[in-house]
């Protein structure tokens, strides 16, 4: 059947019944790499720069979503602060069940950059949480970082 051809019929679609059998490896590409590895190592966030139009993508990308520009060598540090852009609060868990304690869920716009970070926010009621709250990052320690999102422990109010 040609591209240009439209179905007529649901029994014109071929499907695979059974399994498939897969071998790969998720990665979160060179930028994620870097963006966990500094996280990890250092404890910063880190962002990539286009200086052509001044934009601070966090996290990090390999090139300019505006103008395609190449930002891999173009990284530089973000502070762990921002605000609450948006947030949640979450009363059930994946399964349905009903929560012990609400989670609130938020969007951080990270300080100096054009992104954010969604994240849990911790050390708060959810009826204290508005939108703009300042906040900063709690982290795990260092010798409990393994790369990954949940390096962070929380966001919590800013002091």
């Amino acid at each position: 059947m040609a591209l240009t051809e439209r179905l007529q019929e649901t029994t014109q679609v071929g499907y695979w019944t059974g399994a498939i059998p897969l071998e790969y490896v998720y990665t979160c590409g060179r930028a994620g790499e870097a963006y966990y590895r500094n996280l990890m190592n250092k404890g910063t966030f880190l962002g990539a720069r286009c200086e052509k139009c001044q934009i601070t993508y966090v996290p990090p990308r390999i090139y300019c979503e505006r103008c395609f520009d190449r930002l891999e060598d173009h990284y530089v540090e973000v502070p762990p602060t921002g605000s609450v852009h948006t947030f949640t609060v979450l009363y059930r868990n994946l399964d349905g069940s009903k929560k012990e304690e609400p989670l609130v869920m938020a969007l951080i716009a990270l300080d100096g950059a054009d992104g954010g970070v969604v994240h849990c926010l911790g050390e708060i009621k959810p009826d204290e949480v508005f939108i703009g709250l300042p906040v900063e990052a709690a982290l795990k320690p260092k010798n409990q970082r393994k790369g990954g999102i949940t390096d962070i422990k929380y966001f919590k109010p800013a002091k």
